[in-house]
C-alpha cells in the first residue's frame, strides 16, 4: 500500500506531491530530504526509515521519485513500481527532466489518478491507459526533421545511412502522427572494470539489454534478428571464428523463443511505449580490449609540490569517439591548488574536495591525451602519496558494444502498407571503471 508519491528536484524542491490516503502529514517530504542529504556515502540506500514510514525511492533523470509506505510493504515490489511510473512519465511526456515535469504536472497527476487508486495500484500498462488518459503532453523542446545535434542513430536493414532525430525517440505519446509506424531499439550496455596498477585487467563485467520504444498502430508481431553467431555460454559457442557470447541472458515474458535457438530470432508483440525484451551479462573477460588504458607517473618536483602526470589512451576502434569522458583522482588531504597542462584546449579541469576532475567532451579512438597536474599540499610526505587514486572513469561511447551484439534485421508483421521509422542504436556506458595507481 502506497501513503504518498512524490517527486523532488535534486535542490529538494517539489515538484509532484500526492497523498493517496492522508494518514501522514506533507512533512514527510522535508524529512526525506533531510535525510538524503545528510548521508556521507554518494548514493544513499533505497529503503529508510522515519518512525513508522519507509521512504522507497528511485533516482532518475536527476530526480528522486519517492513513495512512503509501512514497515509490511515489499520493497522490491515498491522499486518495480517507481520504475514502472518513471517508464510511464517518460512514454507520456517524452523525458524525465525537471522542465518537463513542470509543464506537464496535470497530465502526471491523471496518471497517478489512474495507476493508484487509494493507495492501491491498479496497472501500470500503456496499452490499457491509453483509453483513459486526455491530457496532451507539452514538449519541452520542439520536435524538428533537421535537429541532428545528437549520437546518430542506424536503422535496421538496408537504412545503414539514415539518421534519426536526436528527439525522434523521446517525443510525448499523444504528438505521434496518427497511423505512423515508429520503433526505437536501442542496444544498451553498461560496463564495470578494474584495472590493476600494473595495467593487468583484474575485473571486467558488462550489462546490456535490448529496449525497445514502440509506436506501431496496426503490428501484430515484431521480429528481431540477432547474430547468427550469438552464443550463451561456452558450451553454445559455433564454428571456429569469434562468435558474439554471452554469460547469461534473459527475456521478458512476451517474447517468444520458437526460433531463437536455431535462428537467433525474437518474435514478440510490442505494446506501446518502452519495454526491456533481452536482458544478458558477460563476466571475468572481455571479447575486446578494455576501451581505455591509463598510465600514470607520481612524483613530487623540487619546490614539493605533487605532480602528476596522466596519459589517458582510447583504444576503441578509429571510427569510433566516447563522449563526456571524466577522469577523477582523489588526492591527499589538504590539497589547496591546482595547476595544470592539458594537451587540448577542449578539455578542463578542476580541483573540488580532494578530487582533480579532468573532462574530456570528446575521445576519438586510437588516439591518447596527457595531462599534467601540479598540486600544492601543505606537509606533504611520502604518506600522502598513499592517498592518491584510484582513478575513476566515466564515459559514453555511441554506436558500439563491448560483447559486439547486432540487431541483424527488424520486421513486422503484418507488413506495413507504407514505410515505417525503424531505428537501431548502441550505446556502452560505464558503470563503474576504475584504474588503481
Amino acid at each position: 500500500m502506497i501513503f504518498q508519491f512524490f517527486v523532488l528536484s535534486s535542490k529538494g524542491d517539489h515538484l509532484i506531491y500526492r497523498d493517496f490516503r492522508g494518514e501522514n502529514s506533507s512533512d514527510v517530504v522535508r524529512v526525506f530530504y533531510e535525510k538524503v542529504t545528510a548521508l556521507p556515502e554518494d548514493q544513499p540506500p533505497v529503503v529508510m526509515t522515519h518512525k513508522d514510514v519507509c521512504f522507497v525511492h528511485v533516482k532518475q533523470g536527476g530526480l528522486f521519485w519517492v513513495v512512503t509506505t509501512s514497515s509490511a510493504s515489499s520493497p522490491f515490489t515498491m522499486v518495480e513500481f517507481i520504475n514502472k511510473l518513471c517508464s510511464l512519465v517518460k512514454d507520456y511526456c517524452g523525458a524525465l527532466t525537471e522542465k518537463s515535469l513542470q509543464l506537464n504536472f496535470a497530465l502526471i497527476y491523471e496518471l497517478l489518478d489512474e495507476v493508484v487508486d487509494y493507495g492501491y495500484i491498479q496497472t501500470t500498462s500503456c496499452d490499457v491507459l491509453k483509453n483513459f488518459i486526455q491530457t496532451e503532453a507539452v514538449s519541452s523542446k520542439s520536435f524538428s526533421l533537421f535537429d541532428l545535434s545528437s549520437v546518430a542513430l542506424f536503422g535496421a536493414e538496408t537504412q545503414q545511412s539514415k539518421v534519426a532525430p536526436s528527439s525522434a525517440a523521446n517525443r510525448p505519446l499523444h504528438q505521434r502522427e496518427q497511423g505512423k509506424s515508429e520503433i526505437f531499439v536501442d542496444v544498451v550496455e553498461r560496463m564495470t572494470v578494474v584495472i590493476g596498477a600494473n595495467g593487468v585487467l583484474m575485473k571486467a563485467d558488462v550489462e546490456g539489454e535490448i529496449r525497445v520504444k514502440c509506436y506501431t498502430p496496426r503490428c501484430s508481431e515484431m521480429r528481431i534478428g540477432l547474430n547468427e553467431d550469438f552464443s550463451i555460454g561456452r558450451a553454445q559457442l559455433r564454428g571456429y571464428g569469434a562468435a558474439v557470447r554471452v554469460d547469461q541472458c534473459s527475456f521478458h515474458q512476451s517474447v517468444k523463443l520458437d526460433e531463437f535457438d536455431t535462428s537467433r530470432i525474437l518474435a514478440l508483440c510490442p505494446s506501446q511505449g518502452e519495454q526491456t525484451v533481452m536482458q544478458y551479462q558477460l563476466s571475468e573477460e572481455l571479447p575486446c580490449a578494455a576501451p581505455f588504458r591509463l598510465f600514470p607517473t607520481i612524483e613530487r618536483d623540487a619546490s614539493g609540490r605533487l605532480l602528476m602526470y596522466l596519459k589517458l589512451r582510447c583504444d576503441l576502434p578509429p571510427k569510433i569517439a566516447a563522449l563526456n569522458v571524466q577522469a577523477s583522482v582523489s588526492v591527499p588531504k589538504g590539497s589547496v591548488s591546482l595547476s595544470q597542462e592539458l594537451s587540448s584546449p577542449d578539455q578542463s579541469a578542476e580541483l573540488k574536495t580532494r578530487v582533480v576532475l579532468w573532462s574530456i567532451p570528446k575521445f576519438n579512438g586510437g588516439t591518447q591525451l596527457s595531462a599534467i597536474f601540479k598540486l600544492d599540499v601543505p606537509g606533504l610526505t611520502s604518506s600522502s602519496l598513499l592517498e592518491l587514486g584510484p582513478v575513476g572513469l566515466s564515459f559514453e561511447v555511441p554506436r558500439w558494444t563491448c560483447s559486439g551484439l547486432q540487431i541483424r534485421f527488424l520486421r513486422l508483421s503484418p507488413v506495413q502498407p507504407s514505410p515505417g521509422e525503424r531505428w537501431v542504436r548502441y550505446t556502452t556506458h560505464s558503470d563503474s571503471y576504475t584504474v588503481r595507481v
